[in-house]
């Protein structure tokens, strides 16, 4: 029998000067990155059943998912009472789903289902037909499929293996639209784009490129988040050829430099943004293990009645220390120059994490780090 203990760590030291130059993302279309104001999608949810589990679905204990099968069957002429059912092949779950601003009866949306009971896997499932409902209570959409989970399952007890998280899953184009928002285009002589990510130089290159295709004083900047547009005469009863000349045009978007962590998963995300100042980085590990191996002494005669049976445990303790290399990062430095000088350390991603937090302690990092 052997136990392992394995702890890890790293240093670093860091030098800083000088600032980081900026520079422009690469064109965006306008449709990219600002929408029409007002057109923000409603939220829809459904309580429903899905159906055709191999023994995966709600125990005996999930009342509500029992209730809800004998309620179903009552519709069907089935009369059986709810203290009577007991099956393992059904799971309660809450459907939800995001209905655009205009959205039409016989629309397609992608929904998801997520159980609320203790299923222990939706793998093979069928979503039995669900309403789904809006804020105010009106049924929007109907919801119906089979389960897409996207991982797999499989033995049981203590014997099993599960890959992604199997309790919840998707039905792609799996709600018909029934009844749309009723949501129109203005009518009136000006109207609003709004930003995704409000920026202040986004916001006032996308009026230039506006005005630049319709002429100056067209468009104008209110605020990071919103720029108006004063709309053509030739286009007051037509605002969908407007907003469909509008969302083609190119922009040259900025976006702020950011780092995102997720130490969970041990993924980390660079922008193309980012920048270093001038750093020296020298990483190195330390690794100590140990391991323990418990050896069984026997009494020296076989069928012995005399002498005990003993556990002798083996400890060997292993301490080894990677020689640290020193990379220098110029001033200005590039996302690719980052990620060469990191692979040239042999970094793993979560020593990464530890590196780029450090950076940003000592003030080389010019950008916003992210922890999810």
């Amino acid at each position: 029998m052997h136990h392992g203990l394995r702890i890890v760590c790293w240093g670093l030291c860091l030098a800083v000067v000088g600032a980081a130059p900026t520079r422009a993302d690469p064109a965006t279309r306008v449709k990219d990155m600002a929408s029409l104001q007002g057109a923000t999608s409603t939220p829809l949810i459904g309580y429903g059943l899905v159906v055709g589990l191999n023994k995966t679905g709600d125990r005996r204990q999930t009342i509500f998912s029992t209730q809800t099968l004998t309620n179903m069957l009552e519709k069907f002429g089935l009369s059986v009472p709810p203290g009577e059912v007991k099956v393992e092949n059904v799971a309660a779950v809450l459907v939800t789903a995001e209905l655009p601003t205009y959205a039409r009866p016989g629309a397609r949306l992608d929904i998801t289902a997520s159980s609320v009971g203790d299923a222990r896997s939706l793998q093979g499932g069928t979503l039995l037909a669900t309403p789904l409902r809006g804020p105010n209570g009106q049924i929007h959409a109907l919801a119906q499929g089979p389960l897409s989970i996207g991982g797999f399952g499989g033995g049981g007890g203590d014997n099993s293996v599960a890959v992604n998280h199997l309790t919840v899953g998707r039905v792609p184009s799996g709600a018909m639209v029934q009844l749309g928002t009723g949501a129109t285009l203005p009518t009136s002589e000006t109207v609003s784009l709004v930003l995704r990510d409000p920026d202040f130089v986004s916001a006032s290159r996308l009026a230039q490129a506006v005005n630049g295709e319709f002429g100056p004083d067209t468009a104008q900047v209110v605020d990071p988040g919103t720029v108006t547009i004063r709309v053509p005469q030739n286009y007051r009863t037509s605002i969908a050829d407007l907003m469909a000349r509008l969302e083609v045009l190119p922009v040259e978007s900025d976006t702020p430099a950011r780092v995102v962590i997720n130490e969970r998963s041990g993924t980390v995300v660079v922008g193309g943004s980012v920048r270093l100042g001038a750093a020296a980085v020298a990483h190195g590990n330390l690794s100590v293990t140990i391991r323990t191996r418990y050896e069984v002494s026997q009494p020296a005669a076989a069928f012995s009645n005399r002498g005990d049976t003993v556990v002798v445990p083996q400890t060997d303790v292993d301490v080894r220390e990677q020689q640290a290399r020193l990379v220098a990062l110029e001033e200005g430095t590039t996302l690719d120059a980052v990620v060469r000088a990191l692979n040239a350390l042999g970094a793993t991603p979560r020593d990464i994490i530890a590196i780029m937090q450090a950076l940003k302690a000592a003030g080389a990092l010019r950008a916003e780090i992210i922890i999810l």
